[in-house]
């Protein structure tokens, strides 16, 4: 069973019963373990459906998933394994309407959530100056990572903004709930709260496993670490893994003292340390180590080198970020020329999303073909849009941020005078727009022709609802790909390629948004194959969840030969030969916003960050700042970031002591 682990891995594989904690270093082969431990608890009797894996991406569940099938051959009963967002949506199916939701309910994604927040900032008069929409989101969202209600946030604003979002927030989750919606943080925040104020759900859902593990547990927030702990309170059959060392996520409401007091959650806990990297050499690893001890509050450990020697990290310094780029892609064009390199083996990492510019230029300059991962989202195309918010408005016509994007999309004679009125009818009649424009409050709105019209697209809805159900309800004897037959008919019934004609003159343009179009169809038929019931609101749900990703994904971008210009936070998981980080100044890499901040804990984060960064490199890397940056036209001093002394031991640690 553990052939091929080291002692340690064995160690955490045959560790079956009770709370376990697997500190796994950078590369130092974390998956293989977990699934290795899956496939051993079912070697030993246990259930597959009773064990549950939580991790953070779907490309980490569908890993796991197949490795596990590769290690026991493909088994009828599998074990569950899901991210966090895509398990609580299943607690949610079973149990949402416990707080007062509708059973089938709509996941907003970001670009729904703004125009509602639009729409609630409007409402209690907030002008643009004074809070953005997006400003309004990322407050609630705060918010809510700490589990924070809207009657709660009234007590914790200080500034007047924040009572402006306070506001804003009542507004804005009695809105969704009347459109029978959730957004992303509701996911947790609504399965948290139905643990923790109806037991029979806890107790019913829990009961569904007898092993749960998570990956990545540094990456936990509030409510995810309390409903781990709901789920595994009774058989305590837990194992998390993780690194507190690779906790870069703080910023989104991930906390690291999750991972640092799992023995005091858990006071039976047996901790296993996977120490030994087979990524980089000895000589990258000592590095590291010397920069993260540096850190105040981590676990104590070592990362160990399967590859010893190796080349020293390089540290080069420029006049400028300009020189900094030319030298730099200059050194990636002469390795590729001399020893044979592949564009594909380099990755430039930034701390942040302006740095890759004069990188870019230069890049250009040299012809050498490249990638910056986190280009425009395929979701957030127009036409994909429309589509999806079509498709949602069928399956949820409750769902008022859908419809109203496509109720004149394509032009149906359907002004905004019209929807104005039916807007205003609604919140008037404590209604729906749907519920205004399908019954007789209409005629009170538009008559005539107008009226005409909005039956039409009222009918059309009801049509392709009635046809979506009646596909689901035929289970397997539906016809192959009858959802993506669906959404051929209906795009074909709206002329939305025509109106694409209209739009865009350009061939080439129009061809592109096609292709897009295209990709959407593609996306139902494959959500359709090999299953044996299909639904239009699954499909939406595990595009809203990222499950069905298409488009232009990080795959698909790491996959070409191309050099990656990428974050740090984005090259977390990653590897590459030849690594390069730059811009290794004091305001950089640390942030200067977190140089103003009183706690240590952000600069700590920070160091977590640039370790994250060394340990992606397996062979060389090279450090670089530049000795002049531009700022506001006017080239000004840097000064070196204080990572770089660390590094070198030029650094006294004042927590050196007693460290082995």
């Amino acid at each position: 069973m553990s052939n091929g682990l080291n002692q340690p891995q064995q160690d955490a594989v045959n560790t079956l019963r009770g709370p376990l904690l697997v500190l796994a270093g950078a590369g130092s082969g974390k998956t293989r373990v977990v699934t290795f431990r899956i496939a051993n608890l079912i070697k030993h009797g246990i259930v597959p459906s009773r064990i549950l894996a939580v991790t953070f991406t779907n490309k980490a569940a569908a890993e796991m998933q197949e490795r596990i099938a590769g290690l026991l051959g493909k088994q009828k009963d599998k074990p569950l394994i899901s991210t966090f967002h895509s398990q609580c949506v299943k607690v949610l199916k079973r149990h949402i309407t416990k707080l007062g939701y509708p059973p089938r309910f709509t996941i907003y994604d970001r670009g729904d959530q703004e125009s509602l927040a639009r729409q609630v900032l409007r409402e209690i008069r907030v002008s643009d100056e004074m809070m953005r929409p997006g400003d309004l989101i990322n407050q609630i969202s705060r918010w809510k990572t700490l589990s924070l209600h809207p009657a709660a946030t009234a007590q914790v604003a200080q500034t007047d903004k924040e009572h402006l979002a306070s506001m804003g927030y009542r507004k804005y989750q009695r809105a969704l709930k009347n459109f029978g919606a959730v957004d992303f943080d509701d996911l947790l925040l609504c399965t948290e709260e139905l643990f923790e104020k109806h037991n029979d759900v806890r107790l019913a859902e829990a009961g569904l496993f007898d092993h749960v593990l998570v990956d990545e547990y540094q990456d936990t927030n509030g409510s995810q670490y309390r409903i781990i702990k709901a789920l595994a309170r009774d058989h305590r059959n837990l194992c998390v893994v993780g690194d507190d060392d690779q906790s870069i996520y703080g910023w989104r409401g991930a906390e690291v003292k999750h991972i640092l007091q799992f023995g005091k959650d858990w006071p039976d806990a047996k901790t296993v340390r996977l120490e030994y990297n087979y990524r980089s050499t000895a000589a990258i690893l000592d590095a590291a180590n010397k920069l993260i001890v540096f850190n105040k509050h981590r676990h104590d450990k070592i990362l160990r080198a399967a590859r010893p020697g190796g080349e020293k990290p390089r540290i080069l310094q420029y006049n400028s970020e300009v020189d900094e780029a030319r030298e730099v892609v200059a050194d990636i064009a002469r390795v590729i020329r001399t020893e044979g390199r592949e564009a594909k083996d380099f990755a430039i990492l930034f701390r942040t999303n302006e740095q890759p510019r004069p990188f870019e230029t230069e890049l250009r300059k040299a012809k050498l073909p490249y990638v910056v991962l986190g280009s425009q989202s395929f979701f957030d195309r127009k036409e994909v849009k429309d589509l999806l918010s079509l498709l949602r408005t069928i399956e949820s016509p409750r769902d008022e941020q859908a419809m109203l994007r496509i109720i004149n999309t394509p032009p149906r004679g359907i002004g905004a005078k019209t929807v104005e009125g039916v807007i205003a009818a609604a919140v008037k009649s404590g209604k729906t727009a749907w519920d205004v424009m399908s019954g007789p409050q209409l005629n009170t709105i538009c008559t005539g022709a107008t009226a005409d019209k909005v039956l039409r697209f009222v009918d059309m809805l009801k049509k392709y609802r009635a046809h979506a159900e009646m596909i689901t309800k035929a289970g397997k004897q539906r016809r192959p790909a009858a959802l993506a037959e669906l959404l051929r008919q209906l795009v074909s019934e709206i002329g939305y390629e025509a109106e694409l004609n209209r739009l865009y003159p350009d061939p080439n343009e129009r061809q592109n948004r096609l292709a897009s179009i295209e990709e959407v169809v593609n996306a139902v038929a494959q959500y359709e194959q090999g299953k044996s019931e299909v639904s239009l609101g699954d499909f939406l749900d595990e595009v809203t969840l990222g499950e069905r990703e298409f488009g232009d994904t990080k795959d698909k971008q790491l996959s070409r030969n191309a050099i990656a210009l990428l974050t740090m936070h984005a090259s977390k998981g990653l590897e590459y030969p030849h690594v390069y980080i730059v811009g290794l100044e004091e305001g950089i890499l640390p942030h200067h916003r977190t140089l103003k901040a009183e706690s240590g804990d952000d600069i700590d984060e920070e160091r977590r960050l640039c370790y994250v960064g060394i340990t992606r490199a397996e062979e060389k890397l090279t450090l670089s700042l530049a000795l002049t940056r531009m700022k506001w036209g006017k080239p000004r001093d840097t000064q070196p970031s204080r990572f770089l002394f660390e590094i070198i031991g030029q650094a006294e640690n004042p927590r050196a002591k007693g460290k082995r």
